[in-house]
């Protein structure tokens, strides 16, 4: 049940309605989502430095396209910690005004990403030019507000309710497979008191850095595995000025928090640098 008397303001790339949005809203089921829309990730992230009431959701992995590498050294850079997680199927539909058909579409606007995903659909309507946007809920946006006829967005369902369009055809991105991840973060303050008790808590995020010494990394992940620490995931960015050395992003995942902990002690000494960016609770379910 919504709480009405909870607001989250959480910050978002984009527009109302975007992808971003949607995640926020599946995410916080419990409150009122109240999406802050930012251009970029740099700038959300400053943002999100000089209001600590704010929460921010930001993508870390998508399973097509692979890491955000940029965010995952703009997290690292920041002062925030990961509270949760939170997996999207990125799903589009085609939308228009209220009262317009396929055959009326002339033109699609959308991010290139969405275009080039829903590309075997929109190969079989050839009446339809492709024209790239800055984003896929602005698309929406645009169209409704300047009234465009003979136009059509690809967005998310979410985009079309909100901007009062008209739905042509659902799911018509070619791999239905295609899956975005997305971080929950909070300024430390508001981790602790958002935070799950430690028994509730499965899965860590860290990152380090390894002196650059034959089996630095071979002993690092020994440790972890004696310790019953899962890597879900494991993400290696060169480190700039230091040729042939790199920064280690780590997932876990774990069933005791206590040798969760052990085992991260017994790795520190051997890392040149380490952090942990946040401890949450896995999410299973894929919308």
């Amino acid at each position: 049940m919504i709480n009405d008397n909870l607001i989250r303001k959480v910050a978002i790339q984009g527009i109302a309605g975007c992808f971003h949005d949607m995640a926020a809203r599946q995410y916080f089921t419990d409150c009122e989502v109240e999406p802050v829309p930012f251009d970029s990730f740099p700038v959300l992230f400053d943002a999100l430095s000089t209001d600590a009431s704010l929460l921010g959701i930001v993508a870390i992995e998508n399973t097509i396209a692979g890491s955000l590498l940029a965010n995952h050294e703009l997290l690292r850079q920041s002062n925030h910690t990961i509270i949760g997680e939170h997996s999207v199927r990125i799903s589009h539909v085609l939308c228009a005004l209220p009262g317009e058909t396929i055959e009326d579409i002339n033109e699609v606007n959308s991010h290139p990403m969405a275009l080039m995903q829903c590309e075997q659909f929109l190969r079989r309507h050839p009446n339809m030019r492709m024209v790239e946007k800055f984003d896929t809920a602005g698309s929406a946006e645009e169209i409704a507000r300047k009234n465009l006829h003979g136009h059509a967005a690809v967005c998310g369902e979410l985009a079309a309710t909100l901007y009062g369009l008209n739905i042509l055809e659902k799911g018509i991105e070619t791999n239905k497979r295609n899956f975005t991840r997305f971080l929950i973060l909070a300024d430390p303050l508001l981790a602790a008191e958002l935070k799950q008790s430690e028994n509730e808590l499965n899965k860590s995020s860290i990152v380090f850095t390894l002196p650059h010494t034959q089996g630095a990394l071979s002993k690092v992940l020994t440790i972890l595995s004696f310790y019953d620490l899962n890597l879900t995931k494991i993400q290696s960015l060169p480190i700039m000025g230091r040729e042939w050395e790199y920064r280690f992003y780590v997932d876990l995942t774990f069933k005791s928090y206590f040798r969760y902990r052990q085992g991260l002690q017994a790795v520190e000494p051997l890392t040149s640098e380490f952090r942990i960016l946040g401890e949450y609770v896995e999410k299973v379910g894929i919308h």
